[in-house]
């Protein structure tokens, strides 16, 4: 076996909740490619990766020799027993085959447009000399892009209707489960029953009845037809079967694109723009490219800058898998059914793959494209996010026009240090910007 942190468990999970990266990058200096961990919130003692042969056996195993640990998440109960962030195996497949259009090719390009709007208005609203939170601002844009792009809810819906209603609830229930105090709900259902229960199951109730409301009114009026929004294309989605969703998979789906698309993308955004306010070289480069008339070079450089903002910075910082059989990970073998985490934020800190890991440099991305088992933010194998190609036309376009529209400083001096809520790491203090000028 791997060697275990030289910590009691209640220290190991306080330093993962508390600063969730450096938890994982003194972990991999103090053990190696590989360690044992003892976290209050696991069943069981874990294992932990972050070599890339390991990260490579684990991501191309078959489902059945290596599931993954979503299956038995605390986000199950909330998300559904048809989410195919919690399902595994052959049903997660087919969830995943009736997704996929949605978020490929021609789905995401219409999406630009809306996307381009929502940061512009956004934009507008940010007064020179203010000081505020970036995270909630970026949150406030994925948001309008949800409700836009999965709904086909506009920028102000009438006041009292049923798409109204639907904005209002999922805004008012975003903000309440961004909020510190709801880690104090999130462990109070933690290794409960398998429904919600207290806050959450009174919140869920709300944002259950305007889901299925939202698609009973689509059915009423025909289905998906002409319309473009993730729900009209899962109303006419068929799978090998010829069976359509049903209401309450409509429901687990809907609910599962508004959770993993609300805060991820957000706070990505809102840790690249941090790393570059406190990297005065990368944020100078960016503005200055952005703002000049080479469009490739310009393009080049956001998502380099993306990419490295994703590696610094991962909002998800581990996956995982339960290994069925004897798993070799190097020089150690991992005993069948032990759950077996790829820490993404070790893997990308370590320096033999990305040379001064804690220095943020884009320019180490313009010249090669990340590897496959070296730059994983969004997972990988089957299991890769399937929102991946929406999240960075998201970021792509918010982040460039920040960078050609104002001229942002932190707002603190010292670097944001990250914690742990549910499954992201977010910026402790929301990433507090100031607007100095905006074009």
């Amino acid at each position: 076996m791997p060697p275990p942190l030289a910590l009691p468990g209640l220290r190991q999970t306080q330093r993962l909740l508390r600063e969730p990266l450096r938890f994982h990058v003194n972990a991999a200096r103090a053990c190696g490619d590989a360690w044992g961990a003892n976290l209050m919130f696991a069943r069981e003692p874990v294992v932990m990766t972050c070599h890339p042969e390991h990260v490579r056996s684990l991501f191309t195993a078959k489902e059945e020799e290596a599931p993954s640990v979503t299956g038995e998440s605390p986000l199950r109960p909330i998300l559904g027993p048809s989410s195919v962030l919690t399902l595994v195996g052959e049903q997660h497949m087919r969830q995943r085959r009736l997704l996929l259009p949605s978020f490929h090719g021609a789905a995401v390009a219409r999406y630009i447009r809306l996307i381009s709007e929502v940061a512009e208005r956004e934009i507008d609203r940010w007064v020179p000399g203010e000081a505020f939170a970036l995270a909630p601002r970026m949150q406030a844009v994925t948001l309008e892009v949800i409700m836009g792009g999965i709904f086909g809810v506009g920028w102000a819906p009438e006041p009292g209707s049923g798409d109204w209603h639907l904005r209002e609830t999922l805004r008012r229930a975003m903000g309440v489960s961004t909020h510190p105090l709801w880690q104090l709900v999130e462990w109070h259902n933690r290794g409960g029953p398998a429904r919600p229960r207290g806050v959450l199951r009174a919140l869920l109730w709300l944002i259950d009845r305007q889901l299925y409301a939202a698609i009973a009114r689509r059915r009423a009026g025909g289905g998906g037809g002409d319309r473009t929004d993730v729900l009209s294309l899962l109303l006419e989605a068929r799978d090998e079967q010829g069976r359509p969703l049903t209401d309450g998979e409509l429901r687990d789906e809907l609910l599962t694109l508004v959770l993993a698309g609300h805060e991820t993308t957000a706070n990505s955004l809102a840790w690249t723009v941090e790393r570059l306010l406190h990297t005065p070289a990368a944020y100078a480069t960016l503005r200055d490219v952005v703002r000049s008339e080479d469009d490739a070079a310009a393009a080049a450089y956001v998502e380099a800058t993306i990419q490295e903002g994703m590696r610094a910075r991962p909002v998800i910082p581990m996956v995982g898998r339960r290994v069925k059989r004897p798993w070799r990970l190097g020089d150690y073998v991992v005993p069948a059914n032990t759950p077996t985490l790829i820490s993404i934020a070790a893997l990308h800190h370590r320096a033999d793959v990305y040379p001064d890991p804690e220095v943020f440099r884009p320019e180490r991305f313009l010249d090669q494209r990340p590897g496959t088992y070296t730059w994983i933010p969004y997972g990988g194998g089957v299991r890769r996010c399937l929102g991946a190609e929406l999240a960075m036309a998201e970021q792509r376009v918010v982040l460039r026009a920040i960078a050609e529209r104002t001229d942002l400083a932190a707002a603190r001096w010292l670097p944001e240090r990250g914690h742990q809520r549910n499954v992201t790491m977010i910026p402790r203090h929301g990433t507090r910007v100031v607007v100095q000028t905006r074009r």
